[in-house]
């Protein structure tokens, strides 16, 4: 069925150096279809479900036709702010649903975009199946966006790729700097991943030439103290550098967080989680004695556009155009999909999955991706991940600094 009106888009979730650019494919897709007759406007929300509750709106419509967009593609985090409001079901709180509803009249708002992670997918689920109880037709569609990968129904997610990049070369890097000396010497990286420990199995890729770390702990695996130290004892029988990747979610047997004693909750209600690795480097202190540094990645993981991948900008972009060419064909409660095609040689296409498989769903690293030991990444994993680094983004550099693109 033909439907004519307006679109609006938001961000919402952590940031990635790819964010930008899966809007800048939102924003491409609607302008083929503004050339068709169906959208007028594209409006952007600032800081996602928020921003639209308060009418803070922005008019995106003249980047249809702007080399801007080439720009926004590169920027890193999220041009259009975020938040981290998860909405209430509408049973508990119509009144926002009512609100959200009079501001898609007001503004004749006909396809809704939110480009997010599993949170963010909970919002689409939930305005999608209250938009099929109202007299007015909205078609809503969530875009895939996480650093952690851990969406389900997709085979990977936009922005994971670059930070994989990203925390592959720091890795390789750090190899080269901590094999310097012949002192005994651990050094422990702690690597974002609260449940799930894609990006940490990304530390992994620079062993393929034997310039990656010697263990690797992700959350998918219980963990323990007694074992971690024998891994680095033994590792320590043969070199004197011990190069220590680890999840900030790695948990014990008992669900316990290695790093949770007094973290915080963040807006979604996620325990806020950071200093595993200084737990360990304590650890080893003790219990070994030899020199022990912890170093934690942190906001580069997500934000170093510098180091982008070409494959994971490219697909970023591919699968926001994607979703509006699916509210073009009528689909709504649905989820711009990434599907790997098979074959030796990587490639992919876009296709969609309904939401309700999506919301608040946790994609965790097979079983078949980690060492039996617990303390490493298969080839298997490596084969998986390694082709969403290739490629290398042309990045435009004013005063020797990397350009970016700024919404007002």
């Amino acid at each position: 069925m033909k439907l004519i009106g307006n679109a609006v888009v938001g961000q919402s979730g952590g940031p990635t150096a790819a964010i930008n650019a899966t809007l800048a494919g939102v924003i491409e897709g609607c302008a083929e279809l503004c050339e068709l007759g169906l959208i007028g406007k594209l409006y952007g929300m600032k800081n996602g479900i928020e921003g639209l509750l308060n009418e803070a709106l922005c008019d995106l419509t003249p980047l249809f036709n702007s080399s801007d967009r080439e720009l926004l593609k590169v920027t890193p985090a999220a041009a259009l702010g975020s938040c981290r409001r998860r909405l209430k079901s509408h049973d508990v709180d119509g009144a926002t649903y009512e609100r959200l509803l009079e501001i898609f009249k007001k503004y004749d708002i006909r396809y809704f975009f939110y480009i997010g992670g599993n949170d963010s997918m909970d919002t689409v689920y939930k305005l999608s199946e209250y938009a099929k109880g109202q007299s007015y037709e909205l078609r809503v569609i969530g875009v895939p966006k996480t650093i952690d990968n851990d969406l389900q129904a997709t085979d990977h997610t936009p922005g994971f790729g670059s930070a994989a990049k990203y925390i592959a070369t720091s890795v390789k890097e750090m190899r080269r700097d901590v094999s310097v000396y012949q002192v005994k010497a651990v050094t422990i990286v702690e690597i974002m991943g609260r449940d799930a420990g894609w990006l940490t199995a990304a530390s992994a890729l620079p062993n393929i030439t034997g310039d990656g770390p010697d263990l690797i702990y992700l959350p998918e695996r219980a963990f323990s103290f007694e074992s971690f130290i024998e891994d680095v004892n033994e590792v320590l029988k043969t070199k004197p550098a011990v190069l220590v990747c680890v999840s900030e979610g790695i948990r014990f047997a008992d669900g316990r967080y290695v790093a949770a004693s007094g973290a915080a909750a963040d807006g979604f209600g996620h325990v806020q989680l950071s200093g595993a690795g200084k737990v360990l480097e304590h650890l080893v202190k003790e219990k070994i004695g030899c020199k022990v540094r912890s170093v934690e990645l942190n906001l580069p993981q997500r934000c170093a556009s510098h180091i982008a991948s070409l494959t994971d900008i490219n697909e970023a972009v591919g699968v926001g155009k994607s979703a509006a060419h699916l509210a073009k064909d009528g689909k709504s409660g649905v989820m711009a999909t990434i599907l790997r095609k098979p074959g030796e040689s990587y490639s992919a296409e876009f296709g969609y999955a309904d939401i309700s498989l999506i919301a608040n769903e946790v994609k965790g690293v097979p079983v078949a991706y980690i060492n039996e030991r617990g303390n490493g990444i298969t080839k298997e994993g490596i084969d998986y991940i390694l082709p969403l680094i290739v490629g290398e983004v042309n990045i435009p550099y004013e005063n020797g600094l990397p350009k970016h693109f700024k919404i007002d």
